[in-house]
């Protein structure tokens, strides 16, 4: 089973799935900002926060998960690390789920790596709309095929290379090394692994919708006993709220931001502006719901689980809960992790649902 392993090598042959990756930063750089996560283990199953920031991007560097500034992400990354203070220079980043094609294929069990390899780029040529060439291409093995026990599953997955290639560019550019190439989606995964823990019975047998509303996109990912059974995108993020404050108190998008961000709004900013946004995004998550009831056989979603910048606003969990109707809480994957010395646990608190993807990339150097 899959659960945010996937690598995408540099060197095809080469193939990274070790034992244990050396240290790692979780390096997320999303459309506003990039985060930066490290964790150490402090025994078996038990983690701890050494360090994380989160650096502003300038707008427009970033636009639809395609970095369109080079150098004002290197230069977010740099600073970060920077202020981190920390020695490691290892990075593991995440593309965007949108810029990778998966799918899953049925081979013959028992086949050596060279011979699944020739027939996963056989299989490749099916379903990716590029020329191989144009592509970095990975895989991993999930197991035996349902229902046919001759055969084990396969996970193929596959992106353009100038995307990998403009994530690694801005980490060198900053001095660092990119050593692990992630998908968002099955870094959220990983992340959601120290969630589910909170859950009754750890979610066995449960539909839960991990709902992530960052800047400009919501991103829905319903799993069902650690795997994926629906996902889906919809245009809609804390820029509407952005805007509206620009729209009502005459400000720039750069004014509007910061006062998003740091408070001492006018009193009308709740009921005019604050409280009209989260309904709406009340109702956007109750839509994709029912995208997900009426694209699937199940008909029932036990949690929804809200990660992204905006599930940082205070009574989000509440105006989720009563629009959809589901138990809905904030997503918290350090809740059960130590803490070093240089974190303050109230601003960790606030930052965590913002840090699901980074925190899923930081893990990846405890993948056995």
């Amino acid at each position: 089973m899959l659960k945010g392993k996937l690598k995408f090598d540099f060197e095809f042959i080469e193939r990274l799935f070790k034992s244990k990756a050396p240290p790692l930063i979780g390096c997320d750089i999303s459309s506003s900002s990039v985060k930066l996560v490290e964790i150490s283990e402090t025994g078996k199953g038990l983690y701890r926060v050494e360090r994380y920031v989160i650096e502003p991007l300038p707008r427009d560097a970033v636009v639809d998960g395609n970095i369109n500034n080079l150098d004002a992400v290197s230069d977010s990354i740099k600073r970060g690390w920077k202020r981190m203070g920390t020695n490691v220079k290892n990075l593991a980043l995440a593309l965007p789920t949108a810029a990778v094609i998966t799918k899953k294929i049925n081979v013959p069990a028992g086949q050596h790596e060279s011979e699944l390899e020739i027939q996963v780029e056989s299989e490749a040529n099916q379903y990716i709309p590029f020329a191989l060439d144009e592509v970095n291409l990975d895989f991993q093995v999930i197991g035996p095929a349902p229902n046919s026990p001759e055969d084990v599953e396969v996970l193929i997955a596959a992106s353009r290379k100038d995307k990998i290639e403009d994530r690694i560019a801005a980490a060198e550019a900053a001095g660092l090394k990119a050593l692990v190439m992630d998908v968002e989606s099955f870094a959220t995964q990983t992340a959601f692994e120290l969630i589910e823990r909170q859950l009754p019975d750890n979610g066995k047998d449960l539909n839960i919708a991990i709902v992530d509303v960052g800047t400009a996109v919501m991103n829905m990912n319903v799993l069902r006993n650690g795997q994926s059974v629906y996902m889906r995108e919809q245009p809609f993020g804390g820029n509407q709220l952005t805007q509206e404050i620009q729209r009502v108190f005459g400000m720039s998008p750069e004014e509007a931001e910061a006062a998003k961000r740091a408070g001492g709004l006018p009193d009308n900013y709740e009921s005019e502006v604050l409280l009209p946004f989260l309904d709406t995004l009340g109702l956007e998550v109750a839509r994709a719901l029912q995208f997900f009831f009426t694209s699937t056989q199940f008909n029932q979603v036990n949690h929804i689980v809200l990660a992204g910048g905006c599930a940082a606003i205070p009574g989000i969990d509440e105006v989720v809960a009563r629009r959809a109707s589901v138990n809905t809480m904030i997503a918290n994957p350090f809740a059960n992790m130590a803490l070093s010395s240089k974190i303050r646990p109230k601003y960790l608190t606030t930052d965590a649902p913002s840090l699901m993807v980074a925190c899923g990339l930081a893990m990846r150097r405890f993948d056995a």
